[in-house]
């Protein structure tokens, strides 16, 4: 069974910089899709970033030139750089991932349900 558990969320102010990491048990990281999600407080779940298997990776417009994905294979790994924080980008970040491309590129269009596997979560809050 796919465990991932994320960490390094907090509290930061505006324009701070925070990484999130998401380290995966029971699963060879390089085999899945990786993606950021989070939902804010009344809202839908987002995607925020993803990295497929060969390093595609993706981000969500809100995000772009302030967030960047990476993964470290060797350690089991993703991680989510997150600079020039915003009180909007407050919310419950999620780290998912897929066998399936299809799947995790529909899911971070919107289909987020029909992604495999998920973490619990790690909660970011920026405050003006």
């Amino acid at each position: 069974q796919v465990q991932l558990v994320e960490s390094g969320g907090g509290s930061v102010q505006a324009g701070g910089s925070l990484r999130l990491s998401c380290t995966a048990a029971a699963i060879t990281l390089s085999d899945y899709h990786m993606a950021w999600f989070r939902q804010a407080p009344g809202k839908g779940r987002e995607g925020v970033a993803y990295v497929g298997t060969y390093g595609t990776t993706g981000y969500a417009d809100s995000v772009k030139g302030r967030f960047t994905i990476s993964k470290d294979n060797a350690k089991n790994t993703l991680y989510l750089q997150m600079n020039n924080l915003k009180p909007e980008d407050t919310a419950m970040y999620y780290c998912a991932a897929d066998l399936k491309w299809g799947t995790l590129r529909s899911g971070f269009d919107g289909n987020w349900r029909r992604v495999a596997s998920w973490g619990q979560g790690t909660r970011v809050t920026v405050s003006s």
